[in-house]
């Protein structure tokens, strides 16, 4: 079996197949009489086909998916007292975002094998000052999104769904982004559905929080009236040039979507055996999944990584310190408090290359490295 020398966490050719269009797409715009090169045309068209794909009321297009939960949050009125809780493990923009508009990140513990935010870990959190939930999805599992929803329904809390890495997940008939009263995507590069730039949007199936958010990503203006602004926004607008070049490419994110979930179905199968070898990896099955990151949970980590390394393998370690341990974040942490299987995330969980370019071959052979490295 004849394989490269390296194969990257993530390719350096993501876009090569679509170089063509998109420097096609960005001569005719630059070109175009209109010279409109934000919020135009454009992005209409893919706010709208998004909005159909979806069964959304709405879908808002910003400048990333770290400004979509900003946006989310502020149309929802969160602000100083309130409190958000959120996972433990994760990215910073869970947290950041929060604090951006005055309020309190609590951190809630994660499940252990799935590495999503635990429900009954997040109720205990609950306080009168809550104001908002908002679990996450990590790596390719969505979090348990009927809990959540029942949970805001019974504690009377916001329910926020931070969808950014899960879009084209369905859990249940209903797709990420859409189980509580807002959701977010990312189009950063290495998303399911990136593009060469930042990019993200605001899904929702409330067509008044929709249209909040829409007059907040662009100083407060309605899109009828320059120049007149009804609340206090931001500058979170989306390219039209990104706007075209993925409505070009969403007809292969279904395909690209396929062949990420069978080359985690086939990790899958091989790793099984490997647990108790003290490599885990996720649960079996596709409801509720979209394979952005293939993580499995090492005991060694370090040593896995390393030996992969010397076959040419590149991995990564995401979220190696939870966020109420960062420094940034501490201050929200109260003492003595500890996030057990958050912290045993960040010490064993390792994703590998699951992108659609990858070969047969080449998923073959990361496999093979895996099993091997884990016998030893």
């Amino acid at each position: 079996m004849t394989v490269p020398l390296r194969i990257p966490f993530f390719p350096p050719d993501l876009f090569e197949d679509d170089r063509a269009v998109l420097l096609g797409l960005l001569r005719d715009i630059g070109l175009a009489p209109e010279q409109r090169f934000i919020l135009g045309e454009h992005t209409r068209r893919f706010e709208q086909l998004l909005k159909e794909s979806l069964g959304a009321a709405d879908v808002v297009a910003c400048s990333s998916g770290t400004s979509a939960l900003d946006l989310v949050l502020a149309a929802l009125d969160v602000g100083p007292g309130d409190e958000v809780v959120v996972p433990a493990f994760g990215c910073a923009p869970l947290a950041s975002s929060v604090v951006h508009l005055g309020a309190t990140p609590v951190f809630a513990d994660i499940r252990p094998h799935t590495m999503v935010a635990d429900p009954a870990e997040v109720e205990k959190r609950i306080t009168e000052r809550t104001k908002a939930v908002m679990p996450a999805h990590i790596f390719s599992v969505m979090a348990d999104m009927p809990q959540f929803a029942d949970l805001a329904r019974r504690r009377g809390v916001r329910l926020v769904e931070d969808s950014a890495v899960a879009q084209g997940a369905v859990l249940g008939g209903t797709p990420a982004g859409l189980w509580g009263e807002a959701g977010v995507f990312s189009f950063v590069q290495v998303k399911s559905f990136g593009m060469p730039g930042e990019g993200g949007v605001v899904v929702t199936r409330d067509a008044a929080l929709g249209e909040r958010v829409r007059m907040l990503r662009n100083h407060g203006q309605d899109g009828r009236h320059r120049f007149l602004h009804h609340v206090i926004g931001r500058n979170s607008r989306f390219d039209e040039i990104q706007a075209a070049f993925q409505i070009h490419r969403f007809g292969g994110l279904a395909g690209r979507l396929e062949r990420r979930a069978a080359i985690a179905e086939y990790y899958t199968e091989r790793f099984a055996p490997l647990a108790e070898r003290g490599v885990v990896p996720p649960p079996a099955g596709r409801d509720g999944r979209c394979y952005y990151v293939y993580a499995v949970l090492a005991e060694r980590r370090q040593e896995l990584e390393r030996a992969l390394r010397e076959r040419g393998i590149e991995s990564h370690a995401y979220y190696p310190l939870p966020l109420p341990l960062q420094p940034a974040f501490a201050v929200f942490a109260p003492p003595g408090e500890r996030w057990p299987h958050a912290e045993e995330a960040g010490r064993q969980a390792l994703a590998l290359p699951v992108y659609p370019h990858l070969t047969d071959a080449q998923v073959e052979y990361i496999a093979d490295a895996v099993c091997a490295c884990a016998a030893h």
